[in-house]
């Protein structure tokens, strides 16, 4: 495990698992969220996102945290020898981003740039999983399958799921 791509809808608790498993395994995190936006907000023009995730993928080493664009998720699936696939039922992931926003008005969400706006990210995000939920999960659901044969492979469909990942990824580390 040495380059760990952690992916699936919004609001699935990938910022909150690539951060734990960043603890357990000492690999450096990147939330892709502070390479594609800047404090504030704004989006990092899309060339100068590409190049920074380019050279990220150069590295030896590596937790990526998120999604960034079409283009740059198939391309970090592939380099990756790791894929973790957070695959919740929909209604969780609303309830998760809904629940991110109540805490964010105390406390910013895990894996955002600074100053980023509270609102305008959780409606973007009620927006987002649907359409990843219909249009990007049975592509991932695709690509995990076939992936098993070549990368390691955690789907994680349940927050048993989750327990059991962690359990699993901190007796691999011990040993």
């Amino acid at each position: 495990m040495n380059r760990v791509a952690v992916f699936g809808n919004t609001g699935g608790g990938k910022s909150t698992l690539s951060k734990r498993l960043a603890k357990i395994t000492g690999l450096p995190l990147v939330p892709l969220d502070l390479m594609q936006y800047r404090p504030g907000g704004e989006k990092v023009p899309h060339t100068e996102f590409k190049a920074a995730h380019d050279e990220l993928l150069q590295q030896d080493q590596w937790i990526v945290d998120g999604f960034g664009s079409m283009d740059t998720v198939w391309q970090r699936l592939d380099v990756a020898d790791t894929l973790v696939y957070l695959d919740m039922p929909v209604l969780r992931h609303y309830w998760w981003v809904t629940k991110r926003f109540i805490k964010g008005v105390w406390v910013p969400p895990e894996g955002w740039p600074d100053n980023s706006p509270l609102v305008k990210g959780t409606l973007t995000s009620y927006n987002t999983v649907w359409l990843c939920h219909t249009k990007l999960t049975p592509r991932y659901r695709t690509y995990v399958e076939a992936a098993k044969a070549t990368k390691q492979v955690y789907h994680l469909r349940s927050r048993q799921d989750i327990t059991q990942f962690y359990q699993t990824i901190a007796a691999q580390t011990s040993a």
